[in-house]
């Protein structure tokens, strides 16, 4: 079955950065599109950062602003959100998603992480 699973997560100052990483499973991971998306306690599911089958990025201009970038490693059926200068706002749980349509809608994925935990103190 298709498992993705979210790791990178934990503990950081404002200002700091990390790597979050989604290893998929089970599905050709080449050609699915993926994406990052959070949730924080109270609020609804955001998309953060998309990346297309082929690599191409796109983003939620409102919640990273040139603060994350994500990437793939199809070798390693593994995507990646590099994160940096966290706010105290980005904490969230953070989830991988694959899906054959690349879009900012969560509704279209079909496929879901568990997530990874973020939390940026101020």
């Amino acid at each position: 079955q298709v498992q993705l699973v979210e790791s990178g997560g934990g503990l950081v100052q404002a200002g700091g950065s990390l790597r979050l990483s989604c290893v998929a499973s089970g599905l050709r991971f080449s050609r699915y599109n993926m994406g990052w998306f959070r949730q924080s306690a109270g609020k609804e599911r955001e998309f953060v950062a998309g990346i297309s089958q082929f690599g191409g990025q796109f983003y939620n201009p409102d919640s990273v602003n040139g603060r994350f970038t994500i990437s793939r490693d199809n070798a390693r059926s593994t995507v990646y959100l590099q994160t940096s200068s966290l706010k105290a706002e980005d904490t969230a749980v953070y989830y991988c998603a694959a899906g054959k349509v690349a879009v900012v809608d969560g509704q279209r994925y079909d496929y879901w992480g568990q997530g990874t935990q973020v939390t940026v103190s101020s």
